[in-house]
């Protein structure tokens, strides 16, 4: 039978250890992708009120007659 890479390796750390602090990062990575996915949920939220208060404060500006009309959304909002 082969023997376990890890515990032939001189000054290796051992496999317990190894596994520790593999799942220590991915505990870490977890709490950052949730930090992440708040932030993105957070600045999506704020992008639609500013799209919104553009949209509406654009609405009630009086135009001249004749001015062309130009959507700065390019009809997407």
């Amino acid at each position: 039978a082969a023997a376990d890479p890890v515990s032939v390796l001189p000054g290796s750390l051992g496999r317990g250890s190894w596994c520790n602090e593999h799942d220590t990062i991915h505990e870490r990575l977890d709490i950052i992708e949730e930090k992440v996915i708040k932030a993105v949920e957070h600045l999506e939220s704020e992008v639609k009120s500013l799209l919104n208060v553009i949209s509406e404060t654009t609405s009630n500006i009086p135009i001249a007659p004749g001015t062309p009309l130009i959507d700065i959304f390019d009809g997407k909002y």
